[in-house]
């Protein structure tokens, strides 16, 4: 199910001394099963971005198409989109509002019209998507760890069965336990080949490890886009935005100024140490 948006441009505040401009004429395509990184500096326009994809937003010009579906038509059925289109905000946690996790994460099936025997179908497969075990369902999410009710808020997206699911800011405020439960998650998530993944993301070390595709913004704007291995080497153009480059590429890159002939693309923990040990093996060096 593809995502569209062509000469995508969104004002807030026209006409006002208030009036920003946050997307500038944004043309890009997502298709069916990618995992694309969506990065830029503060104010460059992402989260109005990914905004578009579900019609919270709509475009001041331009537009944008779900499944071929224009956002903006009168005929187009945003219940349906928001259905096909999930979208996890920062924090999602903080909107759980429901006595016991089970309630929270059926809220939106429920509200779907589903019989209560598909409801706690879709419950229980969403809490194991995320690596719960459905007993849990019987607790209060205030009772949980801070990972675990962020897992508990994606159950209740994912229990929509959306055929996209966007997230902004995955990790935020975890520590380093529960992010890597989280970016293990979604690992999972998209190696099944349940959903297309969109995550807009600060953190370079979460985007190497999720995104297969990466799109950079810059006032609004496409400055860079092609696969992760590729745009996420391109070093000076990200530093020149104020983003770096992931923590593996950086380190690959003072080995290639000290002389060591390493590829630079290396973007894990995994992929540095065998690359450093090829060189090492080899004796490369200049």
């Amino acid at each position: 199910m593809p995502i569209v948006t062509e000469g995508l441009r969104h004002v807030y505040a026209a006409g006002t001394p208030l009036e920003t401009t946050a997307l500038a004429g944004l043309d890009l395509t997502i298709a069916d099963g990618e995992a694309v990184g969506i990065i830029g500096p503060t104010g460059s326009g992402k989260t109005t971005l990914v905004q578009h994809f579900n019609g919270l937003l709509k475009p001041t010009s331009g537009r944008v198409l779900v499944d071929g579906v224009d956002t903006s038509s009168r005929r187009a059925n945003m219940r349906d989109i928001r259905r096909k289109v999930g979208l996890i905000f920062q924090y999602p946690e903080h909107q759980l509002f429901e006595e016991t996790v089970a309630a929270d994460v059926a809220f939106g099936p429920k509200n779907l019209g589903l019989a209560p025997d598909e409801v706690t179908l879709r419950v229980d497969e969403a809490l194991r998507r995320v690596g719960l075990d459905p007993a849990i369902g019987r607790r209060s999410p205030y009772e949980l760890s801070g990972g675990q009710m962020r897992r508990v808020a994606i159950a209740g997206v994912l229990a929509m069965r959306p055929r996209v699911v966007v997230l902004d800011e995955p990790t935020a405020g975890l520590d380093p336990r529960g992010r890597d439960e989280i970016l293990g998650h979604l690992e999972a998530l998209h190696a099944d080949g349940a959903v297309t993944l969109v995550i807009v993301s600060h953190s370079m070390r979460d985007i190497a490890r999720l995104a297969r595709r990466v799109v950079a913004l810059v006032g609004g704007r496409v400055a860079l886009d092609g696969p992760a291995r590729e745009v996420l080497t391109h070093v000076r153009e990200l530093r020149d935005m104020g983003l770096g480059a992931p923590p593996m590429v950086e380190l690959m890159c003072r080995l290639r100024e000290r002389g060591h002939a390493v590829r630079l693309d290396a973007l894990t923990v995994d992929e540095a140490r065998r690359e450093i040990l090829r060189v090492v093996g080899g004796g490369s060096r200049g």
